[in-house]
């Protein structure tokens, strides 16, 4: 018989909801499938996904937090009179972040239902290509049937099973942002790894994705006077290499660059966050005290080493959250490495009519705003007549660490990898935000590189830029990569002074010159 939807979305997170919402707007019976799995800490959350409940949005706040601390000390330079030491209180903090999520979480329940979206509060699985079979969490079933499927159900954070007692005694960053105590001594753990005082230790894991949450976290508790630590296993950032994003053209779109991630992480330790390098845990025990005891390796020193923290994050990579919806039974093929569905340029997966957009694709970058608009445009293509595809080339992106860090476009590396050094010219400087004089703040790592081709029109491969603000500076310029700029065309872009930005249009000095980049401000 006739299908009950035009189009069913599994997942309720950015790409899934822009890819529904844009297909009503067609007229088309839509429905959308969403449950959240409770993390191993018993935390869940409402409908949006990862961005809304525990990734960009409760992040960039905490982010704001931290970076108001630091304003207070700037603010006695300018002579306001604070009294001292000023008091940081957790719970006030988490209750305002955790009601506007809640208030997002709300307002897509509205938007869905205003544009006649059904939602189910269910968790799916393929039963044939066109079923899907649901399960609430009384065990209720539900069966939905559709023409068309999208796969949206993003990714979920990994622990390192093979450390005694991570499970049983670690958090993830889908509990951190639904704390609503302080998490106190906190290592946050990473392969690169991180640990976080109260003591909060964080472990990163390199090999996975996205260990520049676990950099993330770490600023802004270190910002809002906690004692953080970041274990790291290898290079801080590898995971924000984004090599295995292949575009078009057969060319990598970006890759984070070395010598950005060591600024970064530079500024971290003169900003008070510790790190542990090439040390990898091995263990985790309660104490008596309630308080976790961490034992890692020291891979340079070939020593055993141990302390004790308040809370342990793990930030050892993400993984596809498909286990539970039964692709193999519909054929649709997964990355057996990455476990990421495999789509082509029309985010069409192995299956006709079953298609996949977001976190969960195979050589797709992780990010809010692509899934998004990939999921939007996938809707105007199944309903209405528009043959336009997702184009992934030049994607700005920002690590929003103490000192934030924002690129599009290739790095350094990436640049020579596909052109060759002697194809390429690249400019740099370093220079001093004129908030930072006053305020006598060390302005070391402030750092902007621009990479550009050799050739007569040098055209702009890629801008990185670290400093204050660096999402709002790169967004602006990334418009103007998009579009082909050049070196010349930006040299004749007047800037606005006195800003940050304005740094980017005077680049004269190149890597290649061995001159002194230091710019010494205004």
């Amino acid at each position: 018989g006739k299908n009950e939807y035009d189009l069913l979305v599994i997942g309720g997170g950015s790409g899934g909801l822009a890819c529904a919402k844009e297909a009503a707007q067609f007229g088309r019976k839509v429905a959308v499938l969403d449950y959240v799995e409770p993390s191993p800490r018993g935390t869940t959350w409402g409908i949006g996904g990862t961005c809304v409940n525990v990734g960009c949005i409760p992040k960039k706040l905490m982010h704001q937090a931290a970076l108001l601390g630091s304003a207070l000390k700037d603010a006695q330079h300018y002579g306001w009179n604070i009294s001292q030491p000023v008091h940081h209180t957790w719970s006030v903090m988490a209750q305002g972040v955790q009601n506007y999520v809640k208030s997002l979480n709300w307002g897509h329940r509205v938007q869905l239902q205003d544009k006649k979206v059904k939602y189910f509060n269910i968790k799916g699985s393929f039963s044939d290509p066109h079923t899907v079979r649901g399960l609430t969490k009384a065990g209720k079933e539900t069966i939905v049937t559709a023409d068309n499927i999208v796969i949206a159900t993003g990714g979920r954070p990994k622990y390192p099973t093979h450390v005694a007692g991570a499970l049983e005694y670690g958090i993830t960053s889908d509990d951190l942002f639904w704390l609503k105590e302080s998490p106190g001594k906190t290592p946050l753990v990473s392969y690169s790894y991180i640990l976080c005082l109260y003591k909060i230790i964080v472990y990163i894991c390199l090999t996975g994705v996205s260990p520049d949450v676990s950099l993330e976290c770490a600023g802004f508790l270190t910002g809002l006077g906690l004692d953080a630590t970041v274990m790291m296993r290898s290079i801080p950032l590898r995971g924000f290499d984004q090599a295995s994003q292949i575009s078009k053209k057969n060319q990598i779109c970006f890759t984070i660059q070395q010598q950005m991630a060591s600024l970064v992480t530079e500024h971290m330790e003169s900003y008070g966050t510790k790190f542990l390098k090439r040390c990898f845990p091995t263990k985790v025990e309660k104490l008596k005290s309630n308080r976790l005891q961490v034992t890692w390796k020291n891979a340079d020193l070939n020593t055993e080493e141990t302390d004790s923290f308040d809370t342990v994050m793990w930030a050892v990579g993400r993984v596809p959250d498909t286990k539970t919806l039964n692709l193999e039974k519909v054929g649709v093929k997964t990355n057996s490495e990455t476990g990421k569905i495999i789509v082509d340029a029309s985010e069409a997966t192995s299956v006709p009519h079953i298609y996949a957009v977001g976190d969960i694709t195979e050589g797709r970058p992780e990010l809010t705003p692509t899934a998004i608009a990939a999921g939007k445009l996938l809707a105007q293509r199944l309903f209405g007549q528009s043959s336009e595809l997702m184009d992934y080339d030049n994607v700005p992106t920002t690590v929003f660490t103490p000192l934030e860090y924002g690129c599009v476009g290739l790095s350094e590396e990436a640049a020579v990898q596909c052109h060759g050094s002697d194809n390429i010219e690249v400019y740099h400087a370093y220079y001093k935000p004129l908030e930072f004089t006053v305020a006598e703040r060390d302005a070391t790592q402030c750092y902007v590189k621009m990479v550009c081709l050799r050739e007569r029109e040098q055209r702009i491969l890629g801008l990185h830029f670290i400093g204050p603000n660096a999402g709002e500076v790169i967004q602006g310029f990334a418009l103007g990569i998009k579009c082909g700029a050049t070196y010349p065309q930006l040299m004749q872009t007047v800037g606005i002074h006195p800003t940050c930005a304005e740094e980017v249009t005077k680049l004269r000095i190149t890597k290649r010159s061995g001159l002194d980049a230091t710019v010494t401000g205004c």
